[in-house]
């Protein structure tokens, strides 16, 4: 028990002590994943500070029979691993809807979200991202566990 508690303190103390790198303050692009169904999302993100930010992501289907959309936000925290990669960790939520003609059905569901992933700054403005994000959601359309993985494409200014 004594070593599970110096290990637990030791890796808390050393994230608390991980310096991070600046993050750019806005970020825009792609991150292209299942989504569960919703594909690619338009991605934004907008740092708080040096190490925190805000990320917003919107997902939309339209079809001949059906539509939809799913919008997630989440809060990061973004530590640096080395030179310009990063990691990054954070939670949050998100609100969806999704109809189908043909069977005259509709449904609004939420969903509650993780994040955590690894990204590169390159020396020009393009930031690239490979992250996990599982979503819990609520609704008839989506009433599970999702686990969604994604590259994401960004412009960074």
């Amino acid at each position: 028990m004594k070593k599970l508690f110096l290990t637990f303190f030791a890796l808390t103390l050393g994230l608390t002590l991980a310096t991070a790198q600046n993050i750019s303050e806005n970020a825009i692009g792609l991150r292209l994943g299942d989504s569960d169904g919703f594909g690619a999302e338009v991605s934004y993100q907008r740092a708080l500070n040096d190490n925190n930010r805000l990320e917003a992501n919107l997902g939309w289907r339209s079809g001949k029979n059906y539509d939809g959309f799913k919008l997630t936000g989440l809060y990061q925290w973004v530590w640096e691993l080395d030179g310009d990669f990063n990691w990054y960790a954070g939670a949050g939520g998100g609100i969806g809807s999704y109809s189908v003609d043909e069977l005259d059905d509709s449904d609004t569901f939420l969903v509650a979200a993780g994040n955590v992933g690894i990204e590169y700054n390159f020396d020009i403005p393009l930031l690239l991202s490979l992250d996990f994000r599982p979503e819990l959601g609520f609704g008839d359309f989506n009433d599970d566990l999702d686990f969604d993985i994604a590259l994401g494409i960004r412009y960074q200014f």
